[in-house]
C-alpha cells in the first residue's frame, strides 16, 4: 500500500508573518493522519502562538538541540517548511547549520526523507539570483519548493497576503511527495 508506518511530520516555521497561523497547517496535517512536531527557528518564535501549538500537537515546541538528557524526538517521516523565509531557503540549500531547524534539514534529503517548502517572501528577494539558484538546487535534490497563488508577493504587501497562505497546497505537495518516495 505504501503507506508510512509512523506518519510523523516535522513542521518546520520560519520568522515571517504568515507563521502566526502554522496551527492551519498542524490541523489540516492531523487531519490527514499525521503526528506533527512543530520546529520554530529562534526568530520565529516570536511569530507563533507557542502554548497553542504545544496544545494542539500535545508536543513540545522545538527550537534548540536537545540537551543530552532530554528524550530524543522521533525521525520525522517527512518535513514541511512553511512559511519559509528567504534566509532560511538559501541557507538550507547551502547546507548551512547554524540553528536546530536547519540542522534537520541540512541531512534530510541526505536521509531520503521528503521535504516541502512553501516560502513566504516578496519578488525583491525572489527575483534575486541567489534565491533562484536555491530553488533549482534543492528541487536537483528532490526538495520540492512551491510558489503558491500571490507568491511572490509584492514588497510591503506581505500583511495583505497572510489570510490567502496557501498552507493546503504544503499539505497536498507533501502527499504527493510522500507517495512517489514510497513508489
Amino acid at each position: 500500500m505504501g503507506e508510512l508506518v509512523s506518519r510523523v511530520l516535522y513542521v518546520i516555521v520560519c520568522a515571517a508573518g504568515a507563521a502566526r497561523d502554522v496551527g492551519t497547517l498542524v490541523g489540516l496535517a492531523q487531519d490527514a493522519g499525521w503526528e506533527v512536531q512543530v520546529v520554530a527557528t529562534p526568530s520565529a518564535l516570536d511569530f507563533v502562538d507557542v502554548p497553542a501549538l504545544e496544545e494542539q500537537t500535545g508536543r513540545p515546541v522545538r527550537s534548540r538541540y536537545r540537551k543530552p538528557d532530554e528524550p530524543k524526538p522521533p525521525r520525522p517521516d517527512a518535513i514541511v517548511v512553511a512559511p519559509a523565509t528567504y534566509n532560511t531557503v538559501n541557507k538550507f540549500a547551502r547546507g548551512i547549520a547554524d540553528t536546530y531547524a536547519l540542522g534537520l534539514l541540512a541531512e534530510a534529503p541526505g536521509l531520503g526523507i521528503p521535504v516541502v517548502v512553501l516560502p513566504f517572501v516578496n519578488s525583491a528577494l525572489a527575483g534575486r539570483a541567489p534565491f533562484r539558484r536555491s530553488v533549482a538546487e534543492l528541487g536537483a535534490e528532490g526538495v520540492r519548493v512551491v510558489l503558491g497563488p500571490g507568491e511572490p508577493h509584492a514588497p510591503g504587501s506581505g500583511e495583505d497576503e497572510l489570510d490567502a497562505f496557501p498552507w493546503h497546497l504544503a499539505l497536498a505537495t507533501l502527499q504527493e511527495a510522500v507517495k512517489s518516495h514510497n513508489d
